[in-house]
């Protein structure tokens, strides 16, 4: 890894722990920087905290006081889940104090170039798909940042001829300074996370942060189905690779059911391994970078078709009778699950949907709905749910939780059908995250299985 000095014997207040903050603290700390850990979880509960201070890093744990900040910091380094209305984050705004997010540390010590992944909907998925194509072709690629492996940590291991394949939410990218991949993708713009960003302009503004660095040597993958794509492509210095599902452009595209790279045939769409035309979407952003690395069409096609998803995102789990299951847990919210259903035939579809009650209203959903064989209902916002299922015109049954969702779903299941679980709400009624909800599901699975065969 590089060593820049930027950091020796400066002050950094390192705010929230998790991974990326423990990363970023050893790593700073290793780079001579005079590190502070602020959390907020109590000292006796955080292990992280406990690690750090063991071997030498100052942590204040417990609360977030904003008299820490009358020390003379030369920089924070801010968990991204934590807004920019935070107290600390505002009194180190009023004293001038940079901040930063610890994507920004990565990209400073990396030797690996980086390509960079973002959108509203299918990161993950895509970034998956890009780190697999290329290691499929022979090249070595780390899976980094927001899909679960802190960036900073990574980066120190990667060496020059290493990829770095880095999914970046727009919290780490409001955090950016001189952070510059090579090659970016923006799978797309929808809105989201509007409580953090407080409009979809703002969110924007942060998911274009992606390019700010970018010059004409490096490439910029754009999803232009979206209008806000073609104007956006205007407002930088990178070169453009475009794909569509909807027309020929100069880069990526879908045409009579085959999926092309600037007039080459690369496979047919429907071979892809897992369903949706999203996830066309997303194989098509994967093909424009694995184009741009050289990698060969029969590498692409063979690592496409067998493609399995991201666990918890359209994750293919497997059959039970013939009866296929899906685990989409990941899908926390309406948009998701209306994406997740557009790979499938209704009629042949048991839902299971349901979570925490945020007051939404499920008439945009509705639509989406129409034609399920079946809709397995649990959670807060199960009245709500209901309330759509009934518009939509789908029988329902409620469950108690994840487990009871997943046997009755499968009690009414035969042959070719399909259970998929994809909430459209989030799991904190219940569980401690989506993957906890999904691991029930899959563990359902697994003994339904056992039990039936």
């Amino acid at each position: 890894m590089k060593n820049p000095t930027t950091f020796e014997n400066q002050k950094v207040l390192v705010l929230g722990l998790a991974k990326s903050g423990e990363s970023a603290a050893r790593l700073l700390s290793q780079l001579g920087a005079i590190v502070t850990v602020n959390d907020g979880k109590p000292f006796e509960e955080n292990q992280a905290a406990q690690g750090l201070l063991e071997d030498g890093i100052k942590v204040i744990c417990g609360s977030h006081p904003t008299e820490l900040l009358d020390e003379d910091f030369a920089l924070m380094v801010k968990n991204p889940g934590i807004p920019y209305t935070n107290p600390m984050v505002e009194r180190a705004l009023e004293k001038e104090i940079p901040i930063l997010t610890e994507v920004e540390l990565a990209y400073l010590v990396s030797e690996a170039p980086i390509i960079g992944i973002t959108g509203s909907n299918g990161k993950t998925t895509t970034t998956t798909m890009i780190a697999e194509v290329l290691n499929a072709g022979g090249q070595v690629a780390h899976l980094s940042g927001n899909i679960g492996f802190p960036a900073s940590g990574v980066a120190q291991k990667a060496t020059k001829n290493d990829t770095l394949v880095m999914e970046l939410s727009s919290f780490q990218l409001m955090g950016i300074d001189d952070f510059k991949p090579h090659i970016a993708v923006i799978t797309n713009l929808m809105p989201t996370h509007l409580d953090y960003h407080g409009d979809f302009d703002s969110y924007v503004t942060a998911k274009w942060q992606l390019q700010k660095n970018m010059t004409e040597e490096d490439y910029l993958i754009l999803n232009f189905n979206q209008d806000t794509a073609k104007y956006l492509a205007a407002q930088t210095q990178a070169t453009i690779v475009p794909f569509s599902t909807e027309e020929k452009v100069n880069g990526a595209y879908l045409l009579d059911g085959v999926l092309y790279f600037q007039d080459e045939p690369i496979m047919s769409a429907t071979a892809v391994g897992v369903p949706g035309l999203h996830n066309v979407e997303n194989a098509l952003a994967t093909i424009a970078v694995a184009k741009l690395t050289g990698i060969d069409n029969e590498t692409i096609k063979e690592i496409l078709m067998h493609f399995g998803g991201v666990k918890h995102r359209l994750q293919y789990v497997g059959e039970v009778q013939e009866v296929k299951f899906f685990n989409d847990s990941k899908s926390t919210n309406i948009l998701a699950t209306q994406k997740a259903l557009s790979g499938f035939d209704n009629e042949k579809v048991i839902l299971i949907a349901g979570g925490l009650d945020r007051g939404n209203d499920f008439d945009e959903l509705v639509p989406d709905l129409k034609g399920l064989k079946h809709m397995v209902i649990l959670g807060e916002s199960t009245p709500r749910m209901v309330e759509a299922a009934e518009a939509a015109g789908v029988p329902f049954v409620t469950a108690t939780d994840i487990a009871d969702a997943t046997c009755q779903a499968f009690e009414l299941a035969t042959s070719g059908d399909t259970v998929l679980l994809s909430p459209a709400n989030a799991s904190w009624d219940m569980y401690a995250n989506f993957e906890v909800r999904g691991d029930v599901f899959l563990e359902t699975f697994a003994q339904l299985k056992e039990t039936v065969l």
